[in-house]
This record gives C-alpha cells, structure tokens and sequence, in this order.
C-alpha cells in the first residue's frame, strides 16, 4: 500500500513555506520603509501572517518528515534510502538529517523558530531583520521544493517526499507499480553513534545563528543605523559563536570516538569548510566590542559580520555542489543543487558587498589614534591574526573550486590539495595559534587597565615569571623537546597565567564581565590538551617479534600493529593484551555475546543463543533464546592486564563493508585522568571470503568419549531430535538430529551444535563452526547399535586480529578547555544580553 496523502501533505507544506517566505519578505520590506505609519504597520502585520504560516508549514514538513520514517514507509525515497525497521528510535532522529533534503529542512527549522523569537523579543528591529531572514528562508525552501519547470525543465530543489518509483529506474516497477520494499537500506553504520543524534542539530543551529548579527548588520547599513544594529546583534553574534563551536567540537569528539584515525580533527575540507567561518565570527565579536567600548573598528565589525556569514553560504556550497566529491569523504553528492546554491551564495554576497560599497563613506569613524598600547590596537591585531588563521586554512580548501573555475573558462584545473593535510595546516596554525595565546594574555591588561608603557613590565612580569616555572616544570615532566611545540606551550600557559590573574580581579570587583577571561583561559587549555594529545601521541602496539604480519603491509603496519591469536597472551608495554574472540553486542540490553554463542538464523539482525548468557550472577538470555543483533557489527574483546595485576577489557568495532572501502574500524578507549589508550583493530578476517579448510578427518566415537581435534580435547554430549531446521521445510517423515560436541579450548569450553538430516530420503548434513578455534565440525551419522557417532573435523588457522594502540597523553586537558570555552561564552551571553534588555525597557532597542 502506498501511503501518498502523508507525502502530498509534505510536498504541500513545502509549497506554502516557499510562497509565505516570499510574501513575510516583501510584507516586512514594504514595513521597512519609511513612509505613513499606519500602511508600514499594516504590512508588518502582513509579514508577521506571512512567517506565522511560513513556520508552521516547516513544521509541518518536519512532522511529516519524520512520521514517514519512523512509520517505516519505504515506498518514499528518503526513508528506504537512511533508515530501516531494525534501528532505535534515536537512530530514526539521525536518519532525519542524514540526507541532504533533511539537513536543508533542519536549518529551516532552526532558522523558522529563530525569526519567531525575534518577531517576539525586538519589535524596534523586526520588519527590516525579518526582511532578511524570510529572504533566506525562501532561498532555503526552494533547496526541497523538488519541481521541474515545464519548458525550460528546470529543476528546482529536490523533495523528501518523492516516491522510490519516481526516484529510482528499476524493473520490478514496471511489473509492480506499487511495490514497496520490506526494509531500507539504513542509516551509515558510522553514524551509528549518540553523538550524532545531536552534533548535527547543534552545528546546524550555529549555522542558523550566523543570520541573526548579518541580518542586524545589514538592517543598519539598509535603515542608515550604521551603530544601534551593534547592541542587539552582540548576544547573538556571542551565541552562533558558542553555538557553533560547541557543534564543531561534538564533532571532534565523535570523530575521536568513531574514527580510527587516531585523533579528533583531521582537517578535512568539510571541517575545515565550518571551522573558517567561525574563526571570522570570533574575530567579528571581538571588532564588536572594542566599537561597543571605544568607537573604533565599525567598519571591521561591518566586514566581518557579513564575512562570516557569507563563508556559511560558502561552506554550504562546497560541501553540498559535490564539488569536493573527491577531496573529501564527509561531503554530500550532488543532487543537481549546486546551480541554486551558487545562486543562493551570490545573491547574498553581492547584496551585502553592494549595500556596505553604497553606504561605505556615510558609516561613522573614529579620530581616535590606536597606538601600540591601546586596548583598540590588540583588538585589531587579534582580529586580523584570526582573520589570516582562516585566510590560510580556506585557501587551499577552495583548491577545487579553483580547478572548476578555471575550467569553466577551458583550461585545466590542475592545482592539487596538500598531500598530507595533517602536516600541512598544521604546521601554519600552529604559529597563528602562538600568536593568538600571546594576544589573548597580553591584551586582556591593555583592556582592563588601560595600561602605559611604564606600568607594562609590572604587570606582566608576575605573569611571565609564573608562566616560565609552571612551563618548565611541564616541559620536564612531558619530556617536550620540540622548539616550536615548547614556543606554543609557553604561549597557552601565559595566556592561562594572564587571564587568570584578571579574572580573580573581576571575580573581587565584577564578575559579569569575566567572560572574556574565562574563555581565553579555555582557549589556552585546549592549546596544551591539542599539543600533547596530537603532538606527543605515541604507538604503544609495537612490533618486537621480528616477524612480518604481513608482505602485503607497509612497513609502519607491520611495525605499529600486534597480531593477536585468540587466547594467546602477547605483551605490550606495561600490559599483557589476550585477544579474547569475536563478539556481537544484543542491542537492546547492550549486552556482548560471544559469537560462538549463538546460531544463525534466516533473519540476519535475529540470532539463536545456544547456551544461557550470563551478567555477572544474573541470566540474561537462556539457551534457545532469540535475540536481536546489528549483524554488520563485529566487536573485538581485548583483555589487558596490567603489571600490578588490574585488569580491563576493550571491544573495538569493525566491520566489512565493501561499498564504504571494506574494513570501517571503530576504536575503544580505556579514559585516564593523564592519558587515554586508544585501540582500534587495523586487520580481520573477512567473514565474507572463502576459507581454506584443511582435508577432512573423520572420528568413529562413543558417547563422552574423548578425542583430539587439532590438539583440541572433543566429546561428543550427545544427540538430540528436533522439530525445526532454520531454512528447511521438515515433514512428518523427515528426520533431524542436532548433536552437542564440546571442544575444550585453552581457557573455556565451546559447544558445536552439527545438525544431521534425513529429507525425502535423503541425507544431508549442516556443519557448525567454532570461529575462535579454526574448527568446523559435522555429524556424518549415528550408529545405535554400537552407541556412537561418525564426526568429520576441518580446521584452519584459528580466529586472530590485528590491533594497534595509541597514547594519548593530556587529551582531558582539551575537553577540559571545552568546557571553560563555552563557559566564558555562556557568561559573556548573560553580560551582553541584560545590556540589551536595559535599553529595551528605556525604550531604545
């Protein structure tokens, strides 16, 4: 059955949210301009119908959305291709905003309740700001409306709500029009993670965000209010940049949980494609201020505002064009969008570009002189260094779009990206980094005291002398040898050292105006976290044997990585590792159960368990239980024990997925206060390819009768007839016996459960294996009269994995600035916001 109202009902509120943006802004522009009072307010009330409708129609869509996957209609295109029945609910969230009609709807409904919040706290500026906002949000409309205009066939946007018949030329629609799919494909496994139930809702409320200060900024410039748009627009700028960043930083930290490439920020063009703009809003808030407090620096803050904004709409296009399909593996393909995303791009760049060019010499600067020790100078100075540690990480992102540029006009683009990403930006910002920690202790003196040259050593030279001891006493405990890692320490230590001390001084005389103090005291932890987390991370899975793992593998694999056969003990540093097998994890009670354990059956998610599972005393599934699984999840049980005699357990993730480059490993981490060790498997074997199985070797046993199977002590329990066969349709005639044989491995015993058949006369037989061991077992026949059994035995190399650890000292350092940085944001917010309410209730905002 197709169920097609739900997504008419969709596709219906995509139309209205597209029609009542255009209307809220001509509605608020016609409010904005100057003229007789009673048709302005007339208008206004027409532009605030307009984006009542307007909201309610995006929330419409998103209710519609959502109630198609989380019913499970697969006949849609959007639910078949991201969810599937077996996810969790929280899973089905994410499944919203995978694709990119989802994540375009998500930034319209942040975007939806954003400007109804405006429309509620700020009247004064409402019809020029909701100008803007309703202008984007019809640009964002079109990006899901999904019509092609007769004629021209033009292809506006593309719909969530386009049926699977519609969006995909497959046969089986010729003959079944109807035909509705029983599953989906499913959300990407490694997405797969909490933190992706709310990183992206998270960014993509900071990329909503950056609207409010622009569409501030330009309601100045448009109404000639070139300095009252900086109150208002200052506690969203400070929010979008908490925001923001807090989504960037979720970021990292799945990225640190599920990737395995050993870190939390790899400089991909898609992170660094969000990473640029923030730094632009950081540098617009503090131009901001200083104006706010001296001013000075309007028109910076005029730039940068509209800056950062534009590098939002910026980043949009080079993740979602497809442009840097091949540069990067986070971007989204290209859903033939990217014509209306340069649009989208270029109406709003060259908008702002032509209203700040027309109101350039009317905007109002400063006589004042910003000499060297004046707070206006640091300001700049700081500003214009972040501007640069963006300049020097977009350039070489838009490599791609330079190739694209250049072969539009014939040639070819041949400019390559750097080789290796990692190196290569991070040894430039790095310095910016030092430069940025040395601004954020020294200028907080210039700002709070006003200080002049005479009174600069007496300041600093407290700081400084307690910056060199705390950094030597670091630099002799970490062992940091590396000049340029020694500079950058000394830089994120004053920066702590120095706004530490003004911040005890605030907390005795002002406490709301910390916030600045605060923050840049997390932006120096997060210095020293980065530093020793990424620049003094160490292998600690070395290589000693002597022995390749493999002739295939690189040099650095075979050195860094331990081979690990499966209840074989190998030491590794101060730990004794024990691969322990292969486990699978139930996914409702979270619970690993060893692979050995279960059997099979025709569902793939849904297995048999053959013996009770245990949690500590307590049963939690008994044997012949069927329990759900994520069958394309392996996870790997690593036992390390310590020299003093702790012992732990890790379960790294893998899995064989062919169509996302074959192996996606996931790491386990064991967290400490001083350091994390980081595992991940780097080899496995695939239970997808064939197994060279040794020759048959058959045994003639008693019941409980000992023999050798590959060293192995085996019995063979005993036998027992059943009704059902997983896969065979048994009668009345039919015979089945499952025999029980128990092989005893170095350290537990394992039960192979062989199934011997007797169909329509014939004879057939359904071996088990016992993965860990390398054994496959089958039961040939039974021989009542001498009570025993015929077993056949193939073995093959027992179960093993490649692993490799990593150290990773000082990582709580960096979330520990984290969590200081948005503190510091948080208390700059509470500061900026009730400046605002005051002159709101005085009459003037």
């Amino acid at each position: 059955m197709i169920h097609e109202f739900i997504g008419d009902l969709g596709h219906l509120f995509v139309i209205t949210a597209l029609i009542s943006a255009i209307f809220a802004a001509f509605s608020f522009y016609k409010a904005s301009n100057p003229g007789d009072l009673k048709l302005s307010e007339g208008w206004k009330i027409n532009g605030r119908t307009s984006f009542y409708i307007h909201a309610i129609s995006v929330f419409g869509i998103v209710f519609c959305l959502f109630f198609i996957i989380y019913n499970h209609y697969f006949e849609y295109h959007y639910a078949w291709s991201h969810s599937s029945r077996r996810l969790p609910g929280h899973y089905m969230i994410s499944c919203f905003w995978e694709g990119q009609e989802g994540s375009f709807l998500l930034w319209m409904f942040w975007h939806a309740l954003l400007g109804l919040v405006i429309m509620f706290t700020n009247k004064y500026w409402e019809a020029p700001v909701m100008t803007i906002f309703s202008a984007v949000q019809a640009f964002l409309s079109s990006m899901i409306l999904g019509v092609v205009i007769p004629g021209i066939e033009l292809k506006l946007g593309s719909s969530p709500f386009i049926l699977l018949r519609d969006a995909l030329d497959a046969p089986i629609f010729t003959s079944q029009p109807n035909f509705v799919p029983e599953d989906g494909t499913g959300l990407n496994p490694l997405l797969q993670n909490y933190w992706m139930v709310i990183h992206p809702p998270t960014l993509f409320l900071g990329f909503a965000t950056t609207v409010i200060p622009f569409a501030y900024c330009i309601a100045g410039l448009w109404q000639k209010k070139y300095t009252e748009w900086i109150r208002p627009a200052l506690p969203w700028a400070l929010f979008s940049a908490a925001i923001l960043g807090i989504g960037i930083l979720m970021g990292g930290y799945w990225a640190y949980e599920t990737l395995n490439f050993g870190g939390y920020w790899n400089w991909d063009p898609v992170e660094n494609a969000v990473y640029v703009p923030w730094l632009f809003l950081v540098a617009a808030i503090h131009t901001m201020i200083a104006y706010k407090n001296s001013s000075t620096a309007l028109k910076s803050a005029i730039v940068l505002v509209i800056t950062s904004f534009v590098l939002i709409l910026y980043s949009t296009f080079l993740t979602r064009s497809g442009i840097l399909g091949n540069a990067s593996v986070h971007s989204f393909t290209d859903l033939g969008l990217s014509g209306q995303l340069l649009i989208y791009l270029v109406f709003f760049t060259l908008l702002s570009i032509v209203l700040a060019i027309y109101r350039w010499k009317e905007v109002p600067t400063s006589e004042k002189e910003a000499h060297t020790y004046s707070r206006e100078f640091w300001i700049f100075i700081g500003a214009l260094s972040l501007c640069l540690m963006g300049f020097q990480v977009l350039i070489p992102t838009s490599i791609p779009v330079f190739n694209k540029v250049v072969e539009l006009f014939g040639s070819v683009g041949n400019f390559a990206p750097p080789a290796n990403q990692i190196e290569y930006y991070s040894k430039f910002q790095l310095w910016f980094a030092v430069v940025i920690a040395l601004l954020s202790g020294v200028g907080q003196f210039f700002w709070w005291k006003k200080i002049e040259l005479k009174d600069l050593k007496n300041s600093l030279s407290g700081p400084l002398v307690l910056t060199l001891i705390l950094s030597a006493i670091i630099i002799l405990l970490g062992n940091v040898a590396e000049p340029s890692y020694i500079i950058l320490l000394l830089a994120g230590v004053f920066t702590i050292v120095a706004n530490g001390k003004i911040l005890i001084q605030l907390f005795k005389s002002s406490p709301k105006l910390s916030g600045g103090a605060i923050t840049h005291i997390g932006v120096g932890l997060m210095l020293i976290g980065i530093l020793f987390s990424s620049g003094y991370s160490k292998v600690v899975s070395l290589n000693n044997t002597g022995m390749l793992i493999s002739k295939e593998g690189s040099n650095e694999f075979n050195s860094e990585n331990l081979l690990l056969f499966v209840n074989e003990p190998k030491t590794m540093l101060d730990y004794e590792l024990t691969y322990r097998g292969e486990r699978v994890e139930e996914v409702n009670e979270g619970v690993y159960i060893d692979k050995n354990d279960i059997t099979n059956t025709a569902i793939p998610h849904l297995v048999t368990v053959k013996r009770d599972v245990q949690q500590g005393e307590e049963i939690l599934f008994n044997a012949g239980d069927t329990v759900e699984i994520a069958p394309e999840n392996t996870f790997y049980e690593i036992e390390y024990k310590s020299n003093s005699g702790k012992t732990f357990t890790l379960y790294p993730r893998a899995q064989i997925n062919e169509d996302m480059g074959g192996l996606l490993a996931s790491p386990d981490i064991k967290r400490g206060i001083g350091s994390d060790l980081y595992t991940h498997v780097s080899s496995v074997r695939n239970p997808n390819e064939d197994v060279d199985w040794s020759e048959t070797e058959e045994f003639k046993v008693g019941m409980e009768e000992n023999f050798f199977v590959n060293d192995y002590v085996t019995q063979v329990l005993g036998v027992r007839r059943i009704d059902k066969v997983e896969g065979v349709d048994l009668s009345p005639d039919d015979v089945a016996i499952k025999a029980f044989i128990k092989v005893q491995g170095e350290v537990k015993e394992y039960v192979a459960t062989p199934i011997f058949l007797i169909k329509d006369g014939l004879v057939g037989r359904i071996p088990d294996e016992i993965s860990d061991l390398g054994l496959r077992l089958a039961l040939l026949n039974v021989h009542p009269e001498t009570s025993s059994f015929s077993v056949a035995a193939n073995t093959r190399q027992k179960n093993w994995v490649v692993m490799k650890a990593l150290e990773k000292p000082m990582i709580n350092v960096l979330w520990l600035g984290t969590l200081v940085l948005v503190a510091g944001f948080i208390v700059a917010i509470n500061r900026r916001y009730s400046e605002f309410q005051k002159m709101k209730q005085k009459g003037l905002e």
